[in-house]
């Protein structure tokens, strides 16, 4: 038996499966005595277990359902219109797969790329074998038509809102506040005048068309703002948050007034802006502070790094696993908010003396 440094940091199950040679997945099902049943080697099985052993590590199942029995499959479905292949809502299934496996289940991962036939198939196979539960996600925050198979089943709607009522529970990231936290950002560093806004106008009407996301970060920001008293200078709505669509609005607003802080509901939105602040001469943080959202990997590559609010993709798939296995009977049809944090980083200073 090898020897193990006594001060060594909490031993995982990736420890175990790097010591026995295998796959977390295979480590897993191992440790919680399922390895027959998928007809894992004895050989293998063998190592899993002595290596455990050696690096010290015990399998703790968290069962959080006092009938989790007979008639569970251990196997959850993750059904999405195009979270698979975007890089960045791929943290969405990780932390999927992660909570899946600290309950002892397997993730089946389906995309749909937004086509109705391919997603009934999908919900079937996932039925067919007879999964204990679906996550039902979307790319982006937006309203679905819940399908009829899952409807009255065990699901949990993943960065959704059903466009009818439903008895399903929702999980979404905090956008509202998410705004709030944004604008606190700007008047914690001593902001009251020129605040504008980029992607989105200052009427709850004037967001992109459907857009959850921009009207509820578009909340946070106004509550925060008009309690502090502060009036929003200027506005530009965006119907699409891009790069070239944040340079336009932005050049657009210094057309109309000097902007002393921007925030942009989206990083792409960011980028653009701070094109068009360069190109008029003006100079992120010191002339006009950047407040932004996403966390896209990106914004730690602006040069100055751009302080955001992190969309929490990987908490947002472990909020929806672990919800939807906190109770063997039909969930409670309840919204879970995930908290959105703060990435602090060099795009926001204090207003120079002659601006206050």
């Amino acid at each position: 038996m090898r020897e193990i440094p006594v001060n060594r940091q909490r031993v995982t199950l990736a420890d175990v499966a790097k010591e026995a040679g295998v796959s977390v997945t295979t480590a897993s099902l191992v440790l919680s005595g399922r390895s027959r049943d998928l007809r894992i080697s004895a050989a293998a099985e063998l190592r899993v277990r002595q290596a455990a052993k050696d690096v010290g590590y015990r399998y703790r199942r968290k069962v959080l359902s006092a009938g989790l029995s007979a008639g569970f499959t251990h196997t959850l479905g993750f059904i999405s219109d195009a979270v698979a292949t975007s890089g960045l809502a791929g943290d969405m299934i990780r932390g999927a797969v992660d909570a899946a496996r600290e309950h002892g289940a397997l993730l089946f991962v389906g995309e749909t790329d937004g086509d109705r036939e391919s997603e009934q198939k999908l919900i079937a196979a996932m039925l067919d074998r007879r999964v204990d539960g679906i996550v039902y996600a979307a790319m982006n925050t937006r309203h679905v038509s819940v399908p009829d198979e899952i409807e009255g089943g065990r699901a949990v709607l993943l960065n959704a809102l059903p466009d009818r009522s439903s008895p399903l529970p929702v999980v979404v990231p905090d956008e509202v506040e998410a705004g709030r936290t944004a604008a606190r950002a700007l008047l914690d560093a001593g902001h009251r005048d020129g605040i504008c806004l980029v992607g989105a106008g200052v009427d709850p009407d004037d967001v992109p068309p459907g857009s959850i996301t921009a009207a509820e970060r578009l909340v946070g920001i106004r509550e925060v703002l008009d309690a502090a008293g502060v009036e929003i200078a200027g506005a530009r709505s965006c119907r699409w948050w891009l790069p070239e669509q944040g340079f336009a609005a932005t050049k657009a607003l210094l057309g109309r007034v000097r902007p002393r802080a921007l925030i942009c509901f989206d990083d792409r939105l960011a980028f653009g802006a701070y094109q068009a602040l360069s190109d008029a001469g003006l100079a992120v943080p010191a002339d006009v502070s950047v407040v932004s959202f996403d966390d896209h990997p990106l914004a730690g590559w602006m040069r100055p790094a751009l302080t955001t609010i992190a969309v929490p993709r990987y908490e947002l798939g472990a909020k929806a696993v672990e919800v939807l296995l906190a109770e063997q009977r039909l969930p409670a049809p309840t919204v879970h908010r995930v908290p959105m944090p703060r990435r602090d980083r060099s795009s926001i200073a204090s207003p120079r003396p002659a601006d206050r």
